[in-house]
């Protein structure tokens, strides 16, 4: 059976995650500041209060996991450098713990350079990102830099607008302006990132993932 260390259970995207994770028969440990929040219970769910800033709790969360999903993201008054510190945790537990996979979630203004192509649409997109949220997206290029680092088997996702309507059951996967489009169902892209604990398609690349 496949454990998965979970952190971001609690946000949209992680809260589908963890259900369709659940369902599908794998174990979570899965770390939350408040388990209250989580508000679910399950015989194979393993809940662990704390914080992905938090080296300890951290590293009690990946012990015994197989995987980590990591798809924390800022809340307000997160520290700009939230991202790339809580993946330095998380990065120096699994090579303590001999994890290898991660699959970690982010946002389309963090660029593929080999692969993407973007489009005037994309293009303004990313810049309205760095002038309203700077700070976020250079704390995502920085925790892809501790990534491309670790020596493990990471994968980036990267999505679009994000829709609260229900799945599809399709999506595609491309890069941004190759193949893709401009939104996405949160419960697709749940579907996606769960896809990846085994998928290796992707390793060490960050596939854009849309309707």
């Amino acid at each position: 059976m496949t454990t998965l260390a979970l952190f971001g259970a609690t946000g949209k995207t992680g809260r589908r995650v963890l259900d369709r994770a659940l369902a599908e028969g794998f174990d979570v440990r899965a770390l939350v500041r408040d388990p209250a929040r989580l508000a679910v219970q399950h015989e194979r769910l393993t809940v662990i209060r704390g914080d992905v800033l938090d080296a300890a709790a951290v590293d009690e969360t990946v012990a015994g996991s197989d995987a980590v999903l990591s798809l924390f993201g800022h809340v307000k008054g997160s520290p700009a450098s939230l991202q790339a510190d809580g993946t330095r945790h998380i990065v120096a537990a699994m090579q303590r713990h001999g994890v290898s996979r991660i699959v970690s979630l982010s946002g389309g203004g963090l660029r593929a350079e080999q692969h993407d192509r973007p489009k005037a649409a994309d293009r303004v997109m990313r810049l309205l990102l760095k002038t309203l949220a700077g700070d976020v997206l250079a704390d995502a290029e920085a925790h892809l830099q501790v990534l491309r680092g670790s020596g493990l088997d990471w994968t980036i996702v990267r999505g679009p607008r994000l829709l609260e309507t229900p799945g599809t059951g399709t999506y595609r996967v491309g890069w941004v302006g190759v193949g893709t489009g401009m939104q996405i169902s949160r419960d697709d892209l749940a579907d996606f990132i769960l896809s990846q604990v085994e998928d290796r398609t992707y390793v060490h690349e960050l596939p854009f993932v849309s309707a």
